[in-house]
């Protein structure tokens, strides 16, 4: 009990009041490690060097945040969904954790003003959002363990701003759909991708091709091989909708 009123004492008191309640009533309880919630929005590109000479940002939560949402993810639509086979469980988890629909969710939650990132509107953002969303989990894993947030991701989120009729009949493995079109019109289609070197904060980022019968039909970069795929893949499929 003491401790409790010690930690409310703490928060009401401190700068960052207004995020620590906003917190409060998205979450559902005190946040009581108020440092890992901090951690959890401060992007690479905004990192502090501590005493040890570590990179002080939001990367280490990130992966285990993804973990943890991955599990979760994996449980809830074992149950929700019995009669399912694994092909539908492996491709509704993957539309839940694509980082699209992560950043989507991050602006629904009114999580992304406070995110602290240095980038510039000529870097690309859209991975910062899903990334802090994910670090987020991972903060509240730490701070209140595995069943606190298993119990945040499917009541809060899940059940609050996830439509899972809209989910089941969206596609957005862009790659994917582009592979079936091209097998079904026998047309043959090739990615190329490039890596350039990474920024002051070692972030490394990809450029892709996609290539129709040796044709250029679209292009994306991304912090990954995978999402510049998708992003050239996207605009592939625009383009051929567009015929």
């Amino acid at each position: 009990m003491v401790k409790r009123i010690v930690q409310r004492v703490k928060l009401f008191s401190s700068e960052r009041k207004e995020f620590y309640l906003f917190l409060k009533e998205l979450i559902g309880f005190y946040p009581q490690n108020l440092k890992l919630y901090d951690l959890a929005f401060i992007h690479k590109s905004a990192s502090t060097v501590d005493s040890q000479g570590n990179y002080v940002n939001n990367e280490r939560l990130e992966f285990l945040g993804d973990a943890i949402l991955g599990s979760i993810i994996a449980d809830f639509l074992y149950n929700r969904f019995p009669q399912e086979d694994e092909g539908f469980l492996t491709k509704t988890r993957s539309k839940l954790v694509n980082r699209s629909f992560l950043t989507n969710l991050t602006f629904q939650m009114g999580l992304h003003v406070f995110i602290h990132s240095n980038m510039t509107k000529s870097n690309d953002k859209s991975h910062i959002y899903g990334d802090a969303l994910e670090a987020f989990i991972g903060a509240i894993y730490l701070d209140k363990g595995y069943n606190t947030t298993k119990y945040f991701v499917t009541k809060k989120i899940l059940s609050q701003f996830v439509d899972l009729n809209e989910v089941e009949q969206s596609d957005s493995n862009f790659k994917s759909r582009l592979i079936e079109w091209s097998q079904k019109n026998r047309k043959e289609i090739n990615f190329e991708t490039t890596e350039e070197s990474g920024n002051s904060t070692k972030q490394p980022k990809f450029k892709a091709i996609v290539k129709i019968d040796n044709k250029q039909i679209g292009k994306g970069t991304g912090t990954s091989k995978k999402e510049a795929h998708q992003e050239a893949a996207k605009q592939a499929l625009k383009k051929l909708s567009e015929k």
